[in-house]
C-alpha cells in the first residue's frame, strides 16, 4: 500500500494548519496526547490528557480506545467512548478541542471514497444552501469543545425560514456530499465534516 491507499486521520494542529497521520498494520499501536512523545502530540490543547486516547488496530479494522486515563473524555461522532470502538470512514474522534477525522480511500469495491473530488465546490452551492450549511457548521467555530451540529429548528429560527424549507435543503446538501446512503444519525455530523476538512466552510464564515 502507498500513503494514498492507506488510512489516515486528519486533523488541524497547533497553527492551525490541517496534519495527516497514515495509519499502517505495521506500527498497529498509535497514541494520542499532550505529551510531546505520543505518536499524534496535541500539546497546545489543555483538554488534553498527556496520554489520552490510542488508536490500534485489531484483527482487520483501526479501532479507538479510551480506557478512562483520559480527564475530559473521548467522543466519536459526539457520543463519549467507553472503552474500544471500530472506526468506519468518515468518523470524528473529539479529544479535548481538537477533532481528527479518520479516513479510508480505497474501499472494498477498489472504488476511491472520501476524495476531495467527490465533494461540491463553494461555486456549486446556492445561496441558501450555502447559508444553511454555514448555521450547520456554526457551533464548531474556534474548534468548540462537544460542539453538536445545530438542529433544524436552530438553523430555522437564525434564517427566518420554516423548518421544513431547512429539512429540504439540507436533504440535497446530504446529496451533494454523498451522504444519502448514510444512516440518519450520521448524515448531520458527517456533512459539518466534509464542509469543515475540504474548506468550503472555513472559521471566517461562521
Amino acid at each position: 500500500m502507498n500513503a494514498l491507499s492507506e488510512p489516515n486521520l486528519c486533523y488541524l494542529d497547533g497553527g492551525d494548519g490541517t496534519r495527516e497521520f497514515v495509519l499502517s498494520v505495521d506500527v498497529p499501536r498509535i497514541t494520542v496526547g499532550r505529551s510531546e512523545k505520543a505518536d499524534i502530540a496535541l500539546p497546545s490543547d489543555p483538554n488534553v490528557s498527556r496520554l489520552h486516547a490510542t488508536i490500534e488496530w485489531i484483527g482487520s479494522y483501526w479501532t479507538v480506545t479510551d480506557d478512562g486515563l483520559s480527564r475530559n473524555g473521548t467522543f466519536v461522532n459526539g457520543d463519549r467512548l467507553s472503552g474500544r470502538r471500530r472506526l468506519h470512514a468518515g468518523d470524528v474522534i473529539r479529544i479535548g478541542s481538537s477533532s481528527l477525522t479518520f479516513r479510508t480511500f480505497i474501499a472494498a469495491s477498489g472504488e476511491m471514497t472520501g476524495t476531495a473530488d467527490s465533494l461540491p465546490t463553494r461555486a456549486a452551492l446556492t445561496t441558501a444552501q450555502f447559508a444553511v450549511l454555514v448555521e450547520l457548521c456554526r457551533p464548531y467555530k474556534d474548534n468548540a469543545l462537544f460542539a453538536h451540529p445545530a438542529s433544524n429548528q436552530e438553523i430555522a429560527d437564525r434564517l427566518f425560514l420554516t423548518v421544513d424549507t431547512v429539512k429540504c435543503h439540507l436533504r440535497v446538501l446530504f446529496s451533494k456530499f454523498g451522504l444519502e446512503d448514510l444512516p440518519n444519525n450520521q448524515k448531520r455530523m458527517q456533512l459539518v465534516v466534509r464542509a469543515r476538512h475540504s474548506g468550503i466552510i472555513v472559521d471566517a464564515d461562521l
